[in-house]
């Protein structure tokens, strides 16, 4: 356990004003960095304030720049001064004092998916602090996002990050409890069934017992490593240029008990163009038992998918209604793709993919120049599916207790292999650095 542990520190929030918008739902998104185009249209149809327009500028909605950073400057300049004229319109309004942010997201019905305290975390070096992560990042999302986070001097969503808070009797958890029971600053009900809500702990004193608790913690990175990432660049920036201590030693995020609130993990594909199913499954062969599926529904497929990958690392090739099953891919050809990984990295599904299957045996580079990345199975078969040069790898999700085993040993799981979820909702509560 490393010496300074976790510090989440309160701030003021900046709000939509409810009467200035036609709904919280229509102004509010998923986080930027999954959502797909008809998505973005749909948002940015839905509310002419909605975050979408901060978050993903539109000057670079439509190429690489918004998300990755490239020829996206003048973008990011039109998000700072369209997030200052919210403010002078009174659309986005500070809170009056510093909280800490009770957010809960429900089903109908009551059932609580998930809960945990959004606050302004103290960043700490990557691998030397309390802060564990378990993927590696991209150079470009993460200029990206800190070129738009020094353009509007703020953070515009949280990231998302777990945390072993030894279930519902400690000083947190009895917090906000007692907090939830009075009326939320936030409600709103979204497309996907979600209910969510959010409070204020604005008590000093509880305050402070939260902090003495989360001193004794660290916590995993969920969801947002790109933008911790740029949280830390935008860090060493300010202190080259000799700015000191500020607003931007921390970062917004979502901070939840993994023992009262245990993630669910989904899986995240791929979609290599130039390469047709066929092909794909005949070159898979030398290291995969491979099966082809033939006349199977594509919920046959994902089924036998489902069914194979509970006993072995497995993997689904598809490209138009042609179905291939690979499993039992041979130890000796994993361990010579990856001759310098340990062999707890070389179990992981996610490494199969990318080091055995798309790099050695398809000799395609598992980056954004070479294959496409989806978060939903359904999504990536449609992709695929646009013409017969196309192939989907629909992939098995990893386990939360193998993802932290391999963070835990200072390793981390490839590239966008793990999806947690429920992701926060963006919008909810921004960070200006000018409130502190």
């Amino acid at each position: 356990m490393p010496a300074a542990g976790l510090v989440l520190a309160p701030f003021r929030g900046l709000r939509y004003a409810q009467n200035r918008v036609s709904g919280l739902a229509e102004v509010t998104s998923p986080p930027y960095d999954v959502i797909a185009h008809d998505t973005e249209d749909h948002l940015l149809a839905s509310d002419p304030h909605n975050i979408v327009r901060l978050i993903l500028p539109r000057q670079g909605a439509h190429n690489p720049g918004a998300r990755n950073g490239s020829r996206a400057e003048p973008a990011y300049a039109d998000a700072a001064r369209l997030l200052r004229d919210w403010q002078d319109e009174g659309i986005l309004v500070p809170d009056p004092v510093p909280a800490l942010y009770v957010y809960e997201q429900t089903l109908p019905g009551g059932h609580v998916l998930q809960r945990g305290l959004i606050g302004a975390l103290r960043l700490a070096p990557l691998g030397a602090g309390p802060v564990l992560p378990h993927e590696n990042v991209i150079p470009g999302p993460v200029a990206g996002r800190r070129q738009l986070m020094e353009a509007t001097e703020a953070n515009l969503e949280p990231i998302f990050l777990l945390y072993d808070g030894n279930g519902p009797a400690t000083a947190t958890a009895q917090i906000t409890e007692r907090v939830r029971r009075g009326e939320p600053l936030v409600t709103i009900h979204t497309e996907d069934g979600i209910w969510h809500r959010l409070w204020g702990v604005t008590d000093p004193a509880e305050q402070a017992a939260i902090a003495a608790e989360l001193a004794t913690h660290q916590a995993l990175i969920a969801d947002g490593h790109h933008r911790y990432a740029a949280y830390l660049q935008l860090q060493a920036r300010k202190q080259k240029a000799g700015a000191g201590p500020g607003p931007w030693d921390a970062g917004l995020a979502l901070l939840v008990d993994s023992t009262a609130f245990p993630p669910r993990i989904g899986a995240i594909h791929r979609v290599v163009p130039g390469l047709c199913a066929a092909t794909a499954a005949r070159l898979a062969e030398p290291a995969f038992t491979v099966r082809a599926l033939p006349g199977a529904t594509e919920q046959e497929a994902l089924a036998a998918l489902h069914e194979a990958s509970e006993r072995h690392t497995a993997f689904l090739v598809a490209g138009g209604q042609e179905y291939y099953l690979l499993t039992d891919p041979d130890p000796d050809a994993a361990k010579n793709a990856m001759p310098d990984r340990s062999d707890r990295w070389r179990a992981l599904s996610a490494a199969v993919m990318q080091e055995l299957l798309l790099g050695r045996l398809w000799q395609v580079e598992d980056d954004d120049q070479h294959v496409e990345v989806h978060h939903d199975s359904a999504e990536a078969l449609r992709s695929a599916g646009r013409s017969a040069d196309r192939t989907a790898v629909i992939c098995p999700p990893l386990s939360a207790d193998v993802v932290r085993d391999v963070a835990a040993h200072g390793e981390r799981v490839p590239r966008k292999s793990t999806s947690f979820a429920p992701k926060p909702r963006t919008g909810l509560v921004l960070r200006s650095f000018a409130l502190g």
